[in-house]
């Protein structure tokens, strides 16, 4: 009996599912940032690198649309892009307190990751306001 292989590029579907669950329970800030501040910027990322994820974006984009009103999404993009995109680093972090990983550094501190994760920002901000 062989079982059919994890389709990744497919999990979508259940974060969707479990954002319905999050927004019931915790309101919808929390269910905003779950599926696309966590999830959709993850999803988008691995789209960059694997067509089967890509092929599945626009789909996954359709159920947050149909999920969220499009001032709901509206409101939430522009608070993080206030807070999280063109906030300045906090003053008291120690950089010396880093691991040496640059992918632990904060993106602000790392151009090329700080420009990727910018046109990242403003990639799925199209995306959702088309």
């Amino acid at each position: 009996m062989t079982s059919s292989p994890i389709q990744f590029h497919k999990i979508w579907i259940e974060q969707c599912a479990a954002t319905e669950g999050i927004r019931d329970q915790f309101g919808l800030d929390d269910a905003l940032h779950y599926l696309i501040g966590e999830k959709l910027f993850s999803f988008v990322q691995a789209s960059e690198e694997h067509p089967d994820f890509a092929v599945e974006l626009p789909a996954f984009v359709a159920e947050i649309r149909r999920l969220f009103s499009a001032q709901e999404i509206g409101t939430f993009l522009d608070q993080l892009e206030r807070t999280k995109v063109f906030a300045p680093l906090e003053p008291e972090l120690d950089v010396d307190d880093l691991d040496d990983d640059p992918d632990d550094e904060p993106w602000l501190e790392n151009p090329v990751s700080g420009a990727k994760e910018l046109l990242r920002f403003f990639r799925i901000r199209q995306l959702l306001q088309e």
